[in-house]
């Protein structure tokens, strides 16, 4: 945006603020004003939350990220996992942060059971007589999310 002029800015901070006030939506023969957050179904509501989020990733949540030792993080719509060692990572202390965020937002903690969890509909297992490099096993992650955007 630096190099947009003035003008061009104020036009599209305001064509932005209209999108977003058009908050209503059309469910089973009735029409909702949504009180908060952007309209279900509203084709432009996936373009400005994912703006939202990737601006919020790229400020306070890549802070979070290196203070907390996370190892890993992976995003694909508003599903997130995160990789972390217990002793180096407080994850509840991390959960905590993530939600002061921003109010509207929700963050869930869904810890592995078993050794195992679920992130975009694919378990994965850690097994420990199988020793991977680093590498393979995040580029399997960022395969699948790649894979999911398209």
């Amino acid at each position: 945006m630096n190099n947009i002029d003035g003008r061009t800015t104020r036009d599209i901070i305001r064509i932005e603020k209209t999108l977003i006030e058009q908050n209503f939506f059309h469910l089973w023969d009735t029409i909702y004003i949504q009180n908060k957050g952007l309209a279900m179904g509203n084709p432009t509501s996936s373009i400005l939350s994912e703006v939202y989020l990737q601006y919020v990733e790229n400020t306070t949540i890549y802070e979070l990220l290196i203070r907390h030792k996370v190892e890993g993080y992976f995003r694909y719509v508003n599903d997130i996992l995160v990789m972390y060692k217990e002793g180096n990572t407080n994850i509840h202390r991390l959960l905590e942060e993530f939600s002061n965020l921003a109010t509207s937002m929700k963050f869930i903690l869904e810890k592995e059971q078993n050794n195992r969890i679920t992130f975009l509909d694919i378990t994965t297992t850690k097994d420990h007589d199988l020793c991977y490099s680093w590498e393979h096993k995040t580029v399997a992650i960022r395969f699948y999310c790649n894979r999911m955007k398209m």
